[in-house]
């Protein structure tokens, strides 16, 4: 699996850690089934998915988390996903993920767009242009 920078070790209560990342309308993807749930759940919605590959020891994950939460809070017509990388090993693999945060977004199940790294202004950059688009096909 990729690295952010360094795997430090976290264990003391990581299940807190999710309470973290995935608050605001972030929902937490557990099993490759509740992914597939909320996949056809926002197909049938036409929303638009926008999935963040994580790690709770990854720094950078932990920085951009709560901006995540907050993005997931703005935007109710896209759905936040977060997959923990560790906990989804193999189905993170699938989605060839070499570092931590990774961010696809993703229309009809079809990945549309693609971010490496915590960088904020591009999360921004590509969510607004997501949704000029929505705007756009709607007109």
């Amino acid at each position: 699996m990729g690295q952010c920078v360094t795997k430090q070790e976290i264990k003391d209560n990581e299940s807190d850690q999710h309470i973290d990342f995935a608050s605001g309308n972030v929902h937490l993807i557990t099993t490759k089934e509740s992914w597939d749930e909320k996949l056809s759940q926002a197909i049938k919605d036409g929303k638009i998915v926008i999935a963040n590959f994580s790690a709770t020891w990854c720094g950078p994950c932990r920085v951009i988390a709560p901006f995540y939460s907050e993005l997931s809070e703005k935007h109710p017509s896209l759905m936040f996903l977060l997959v923990d990388v560790d906990e989804l090993t193999e189905f993170s693999t699938s989605w060839d993920i070499k570092a931590t945060p990774t961010f696809f977004f993703l229309k009809d199940g079809n990945q549309v767009d693609k971010l490496v790294g915590a960088n904020k202004p591009e999360l921004q950059k590509k969510i607004t242009a997501i949704l000029d688009s929505i705007d756009q096909s709607q007109k």
